[in-house]
């Protein structure tokens, strides 16, 4: 992946792809060109899952999408998430790759780890590095704020 921003918030080190979109539920999108979008779930995110073990796509290739839908879930041992999309086209292909070696979600968030792809446009809600970080800053000052409040 190339170019990374450091990004350190309290104890969460990350670098964080300079060249992606970043939607407000902590997935990235990666250009790819053609309209075609790269997704997958930015390394905050994996660290709020924990470990997985399992990921299903409930959409097949070209079946037509839309911001908010479902697209599939991945298990892990504390709970099952629902995957979503992050924009408005047509579902390309889950990373087939996952079906056999779901880890490298955790280890590998923004290269082998990659979820899914899509052809279309990205939601409006997706923002760059920039408006990302800012993001990631608020969301970690609110669990360090819950964290306080119930150690008092």
């Amino acid at each position: 992946m190339p170019g990374t921003s450091f990004y350190k918030r309290s104890n969460f080190v990350t670098h964080l792809p300079v060249d992606c979109l970043y939607s407000p539920s902590h997935f990235w999108l990666m250009d790819l060109g053609g309209g075609k979008w790269r997704v997958g779930f930015t390394k905050f995110a994996t660290r709020m899952l924990g470990e997985m073990v399992e990921v299903r796509f409930e959409k097949a290739a070209g079946d037509a999408l839309a911001s908010g839908d479902i697209v599939g879930s991945i298990e892990g041992f504390k709970a099952i998430s629902d995957l979503y999309c992050c924009g408005d086209g047509v579902f390309d292909t889950g990373n087939p790759a996952l079906a056999t070696n779901v880890e490298t979600v955790g280890e590998d968030p923004y290269g082998a780890g990659w979820l899914y792809e899509f052809t279309g446009k990205p939601d409006a809600k997706c923002v760059s590095l920039d408006v990302y970080r800012g993001m990631l800053d608020a969301t970690i000052d609110k669990i360090l704020e819950k964290q306080d409040a119930e150690e008092h």
